[in-house]
């Protein structure tokens, strides 16, 4: 079932790499971070096209946000716009994203 409101929005998870999250930062550079933790969908998608908006292609950008809805919604923002996901992780009700740029 799908979320009320938005109707771009998604409520799921998708499978998760084997790294922790703190593990990947260590191991993915990242060139800016956003901080969407407490917002809802659609405000992460919007802050972080805003974000990769602002960056140069090929910089990675690291998002933190806590609606679970946006796993889907970043897989989704990757495929439509082609910037890359590079990294989907939950880490105590925290979701961890990198994506780069086109």
């Amino acid at each position: 079932m799908g979320r009320q409101g938005h109707a771009g929005c998604r409520a799921g998870l998708s499978e998760e790499t084997t790294m922790q999250g703190s593990e990947l930062e260590t191991e993915i550079h990242f060139d800016r971070e956003l901080d969407a933790r407490g917002l809802n969908c659609p405000l992460p998608i919007l802050r972080t096209k805003k974000s990769l908006n602002d960056m140069s292609s090929g910089h990675v950008l690291k998002v933190l946000a806590t609606d679970p809805g946006s796993v889907r919604d970043f897989q989704a923002f990757s495929k439509q716009t082609g910037n890359q996901l590079l990294s989907s992780t939950e880490t105590g009700g925290v979701f961890l994203f990198f994506m780069r740029k086109k």
